[in-house]
């Protein structure tokens, strides 16, 4: 079986999303990873799906004149978690908006050897909202990098909050 990489980008309206996993499952495609949100009014869907169609001919069975499409044959990785048992926290930021907030952020994570595996954000106004689910390898100096974050947070006007992720109980 192989895997792809699908993204669909288009106007938002009921069933879109019914519409692309439909025409996927119609392939005998499993979607086994996936991400779907609003931006600025438009649906914007990343999948990754097996099955025995290759990229191509998922493109061609999903084409729509109202979506934008792609698909690629990817490689299956593992999860820098699954790797390493890295350390899970939330980042939550709140402040003016203005240019360089994530590449400022995302900087002194990385530097860290940080990883961020999800990321929302929401202009409001004025106010800026970032929340971000980041891996931190287990040797990390959390409470120096909380430091380096609240100083990022300082010259950028903003809030910043880094908090372990609590366990899920099933």
């Amino acid at each position: 079986m192989g895997l792809s990489a699908v993204t669909v980008l288009g106007v938002d309206r009921p069933g879109v999303i019914a519409a692309v996993t439909g025409s996927l499952a119609d392939c005998g495609a499993n979607i086994q990873d996936s991400t779907m949100t609003l931006l600025g009014g438009h649906v914007a869907m990343m999948l990754l799906v097996s099955g025995e169609l290759d990229s191509a001919e998922l493109l061609k069975r999903l084409c729509a004149p109202d979506l934008v499409v792609t698909a690629s044959a990817i490689e299956a990785r593992r999860h820098f978690c699954e790797e390493g048992g890295g350390l899970g926290y939330v980042l939550t930021v709140h402040g003016p908006d203005r240019p360089g907030i994530i590449s400022a952020i995302s900087a002194v994570l990385a530097a860290d050897g940080g990883n961020i595996t999800g990321m929302s954000t929401r202009l409001t106004g004025r106010l800026y909202v970032l929340i971000a689910d980041v891996e931190l390898p287990k040797e990390v100096d959390v409470a120096a990098l909380m430091r380096r974050l609240a100083t990022v947070g300082a010259s950028l006007d903003s809030e910043i909050t880094f908090r372990p992720v609590e366990p899920d109980l099933l």
